[in-house]
């Protein structure tokens, strides 16, 4: 069976590469699947967003990804994250902090984008961490 080739990275650096048999984003569209064969695509990535790299019996790859584009073409796909985090890298207390003062800010605030962003960061690194949010 046909694999992807994948590459994640962010401007400082890269995240994870590899084959794999599926990829699935969250777009400013929606949730998209990429499989092997997939038509060309290009995607704006959603901010506080989790990637999610099906590798089969080598388990998932899972990432927090913040902003960038998703590109495919002929089995190769790129993700270009403003900034991107594996889930095994996250650090859970912090990123739970990171909500708290973030969600206190909103409550304070409800018109505080900056927190809005900060909590959806915040969730996706916990989600990408396999935590409960």
């Amino acid at each position: 069976m046909a694999k992807l080739r994948i590459g994640v990275v962010s401007p400082e650096r890269e995240i994870w590469s590899g084959e794999a048999d599926m990829v699935i984003a969250k777009t400013v569209d929606g949730e998209i699947g990429i499989m092997p064969n997939h038509a060309p695509v290009l995607g704006v990535l959603v901010e506080g967003g989790v990637l999610r790299v099906k590798r089969g019996d080598a388990g998932d790859i899972v990432a927090a990804v913040h902003g960038g584009f998703i590109s495919v073409a002929n089995n190769d796909v790129s993700v270009l994250a403003e900034t991107a985090e594996l889930g095994s890298e996250v650090d859970v207390a912090a990123a739970r902090d990171a909500l708290q003062r973030a969600l206190a800010s909103v409550e304070a605030d409800g018109e505080d984008t900056e927190a809005q962003v900060e909590a959806k960061r915040a969730r996706a690194r916990l989600r990408a961490a396999g935590e409960e949010v």
